[in-house]
């Protein structure tokens, strides 16, 4: 059976994509990739959640109640990358607002 989460997951991926797919304004599409990104990032926190288990951190405790530490370490590094690429994903779209008057994907690609 499908949990809530992955309900949530398959939710935010689907927004995700549709704002990338049907929005013509770049900033648009970076949220939209940021959202894909939160939908990633709550996939991998959810692969290592255990009921009733505790945080790794705590040494004394039996390895059977830890939740995984691996994916939250995954999800961390996640968010730092995707933190870099939407900053470089806007400046983009800063530029090609300067340099063009628009941040409308559909408009530049009519005038190529």
């Amino acid at each position: 059976m499908i949990g809530i989460h992955m309900l949530a997951v398959m939710l935010l991926i689907t927004i995700g994509f549709s704002a990338v797919i049907f929005r013509k304004s770049l900033v648009k599409m970076v949220m939209g990739i940021g959202v894909i990104g939160s939908g990633v990032n709550l996939f991998l926190v959810s692969l290592g959640y255990r009921e009733g288990g505790i945080a790794p951190i705590f040494t004394g405790a039996s390895t059977e109640l830890m939740v995984l530490p691996t994916p939250q370490a995954l999800t961390l590094t996640s968010i730092v990358i995707s933190l870099a690429v939407t900053a470089m994903m806007l400046s983009f779209a800063m530029i090609m607002h300067s340099k063009y008057g628009s941040a409308d994907s559909r408009e530049r690609r009519l005038r190529a």
